[in-house]
């Protein structure tokens, strides 16, 4: 047999091995199981800003809750050597002041390998199977990490009482946070057609030891009823240069209001 065809064989076989793997979805993590207190809520304030109005009317009424914490689950696609690897996640916050991340990125179904992210204190931490990255810049990205997922519970954009909403037009505003001492600044742009949030946009450092940002993007592309309320239940996180999302999330579980202040700085599951 040709020796060519061989290796072509072999090539072509590899191929379809590895696309068959990437295409197959880890199960979902076990329900978060822990007792969560009854929310409290707020009125929504008078005199927002036209999007925001449109928008919290249409996600909780004339009521908001008052989030405390959040426990995020669910699966994902995590663009990795320029291949779209399945994962399962699950984000732990405790609402605007601290974070975990633990991904479990698999093939076939089955982890491959696991990646413990933490932000408590204003000091990052990730575990990543190359190494473990921490500093400034890692502490700057995790900041508006903290801030951008929480587009998943926006309700605390309005009852953190450290946040402010700078508007712009009918469907722009500037989402203002806290970074330590300093202030961090997230573009949010909402549909004009539906009024719901679609991109959050902010500089970004990606690595370590870039000297320079890049503008990263984070899109809520689904909105469905989830924990009782109307949220973004599938997002995107892009930066710019690549040109395409790195990373979509479908969240497929949230839990609101449970004691989360061991959890968040745990590691694993």
């Amino acid at each position: 047999m040709n020796i060519f065809l061989v290796w072509l064989g072999l090539i072509v076989g590899l191929a379809l091995l590895v696309g068959w793997g990437l295409h197959v979805k880890p199960t979902p993590f076990p329900s978060y199981a822990s007792a969560s207190a009854p929310l409290e809520t707020m009125a929504l304030p008078k005199e927002l800003p036209v999007p925001l109005e449109r928008f919290y009317r249409q996600v909780y009424g004339d009521k908001v809750p008052v989030i405390k914490s959040a426990v995020l689950s669910g699966r994902a696609t995590l663009r990795l050597f320029g291949l779209p690897f399945p994962a399962r996640f699950r984000f732990v916050h405790q609402a605007g002041l601290a974070y975990r991340h633990y991904f479990e990125v698999t093939f076939f179904g089955v982890p491959i390998f696991r990646v413990n992210e933490h932000f408590v204190d204003g000091r990052a931490r990730l575990e990543l199977p190359v190494g473990i990255q921490e500093g400034p810049n890692i502490d700057q990205g995790a900041n508006l990490a903290l801030w951008a997922e929480a587009a998943s519970f926006p309700a605390l954009f309005i009852t953190d009482p450290r946040v402010r909403w700078e508007p712009i037009d009918d469907v722009t505003a500037v989402l203002v946070v806290p970074f330590g001492e300093h202030w961090e600044h997230l573009v949010a742009r909402f549909d004009p057609a539906t009024g719901l949030l679609k991109n959050l946009e902010a500089m970004r450092y990606r690595d370590v030891g870039d000297k320079g940002k890049t503008l990263w993007i984070t899109q809520s592309q689904e909105w469905c009823e989830l924990g009782g309320y109307k949220l973004a239940t599938v997002g995107t996180a892009t930066w710019l240069d690549q040109g395409k999302p790195w990373a979509t999330f479908t969240t497929e579980e949230i839990v609101l209001g449970a004691d989360v202040h061991q959890y968040v700085r745990a590691s694993g599951l």
